[in-house]
């Protein structure tokens, strides 16, 4: 009797339990799907700024050296002064190579009378070719040689290659110095050029003529610039593009600081921010297909405080969940409630 009782229970907790499990299994095959809202991906106007960093630099800057080792016997470089083009900033001590052009033009001076001599001489066939030809031999290599010392003795002057500002003097008067001792730097301190680099994705925004704005660290203070060349090669280890720029005023100063805004205004794909779903190595978002949530890996470009540009991953038509996904499963079964075609401006 005891074992029949047993049996009788035994039977009646496995019945409650297949009711049970049959009961859940109702309820989930008839969970009511996840309302959503939708938006029809297609191409729509997208800006967004593209913000870089940039050097300020003297649109001329030169490092002043001598061409050749010695005593500076004559010096003119006042701290910060303004000097022109062509002004003599300094000179090295030049008196052996002047006593070498002295006797060199005393020698010229002799063999020019001599081939003058000699040239009366053949006329009348006083004396032979070969006699002559050597005398004007003589006469022209004193002459290429006193042009070598002119060569020489102009580079025993600095002056400066254009109109600017001298830095700090490194030296003083009477100083010995060579070709790698530096004197003092001269640049144009009123005029500058700005300097900076983008990725080779934005090569779009930075063609010649476009203008760029120009933020310094007062940030109420924007110059506006414009772009007047761009390295026609991408770095290979950046995949940056170098581009320069001309401030068209300001006072900006050579190695500030500056940053450098691009708007961009384009046709694209974009969701608002909050309908990517960010993951470990991918970007996803929720696709609607016959009515079941698809998670989808998508790549992404530029971006704005409310949008996000999608670059891959998506075709036009694709009907993208914008709200809604934290009651969305892969596959689920979904609802839409609205469809919008445009991104809303605010999320």
């Amino acid at each position: 009797m005891k074992g029949l009782k047993v049996t009788g229970i035994l039977i009646m907790l496995s019945l409650l339990i297949s009711c049970k499990s049959k009961n859940k299994d109702q309820a989930s095959k008839e969970k009511p799907p996840a309302l959503v809202e939708v938006m029809v991906a297609g191409d729509q106007d997208f800006s967004s700024r593209l913000e870089v960093n940039g050097s300020v630099l003297s649109y001329e800057l030169v490092e002043l050296h001598p061409e050749i080792s010695g005593r500076i016997t004559y010096l003119n470089i006042p701290d910060g002064a303004t000097v022109t083009e062509g002004s003599i900033l300094a000179k090295i001590n030049d008196a052996d190579m002047q006593a070498q052009k002295e006797q060199l033009q005393i020698q010229l001076e002799l063999a020019k009378k001599t081939e003058s001599r000699l040239r009366n001489l053949l006329k009348v066939n006083g004396v032979n070719q070969a006699d002559y030809d050597a005398a004007l031999s003589q006469v022209n290599t004193l002459q290429a040689n006193i042009k070598v010392l002119d060569a020489q003795l102009d580079k025993t002057v600095i002056r400066a290659p254009f109109t600017g500002q001298l830095g700090l003097r490194e030296v003083s008067p009477g100083a010995y110095v060579t070709p790698q001792t530096l004197i003092a730097t001269l640049q144009q301190s009123n005029k500058v050029k700005i300097d900076f680099t983008v990725p080779e994705t934005f090569n779009n925004l930075v063609k010649k003529g476009n203008k760029v704005h120009v933020e310094t660290a007062d940030v109420d203070t924007k110059i506006l610039a414009t772009i007047v060349a761009v390295e026609p090669q991408v770095n290979s280890t950046t995949r940056n593009i170098k581009v320069r720029a001309v401030p068209a005023g300001g006072n900006l100063l050579p190695g500030s600081f500056v940053k450098i805004l691009l708007d961009q205004n384009r046709k694209v794909i974009v969701v608002p921010t909050n309908a990517i779903i960010p993951d470990a190595f991918q970007n996803q978002v929720v696709l609607v297909k016959n009515n079941k949530a698809v998670f989808t890996n998508v790549e992404t470009g530029s971006r704005n405080e409310n949008m996000v540009e999608l670059t891959g991953g998506i075709q036009q038509g694709d009907s993208i969940v914008i709200s809604g996904m934290l009651f969305v499963r892969p596959n689920g079964a979904v609802k839409v409630k609205k469809v919008r075609v445009k991104a809303d401006k605010k999320n």
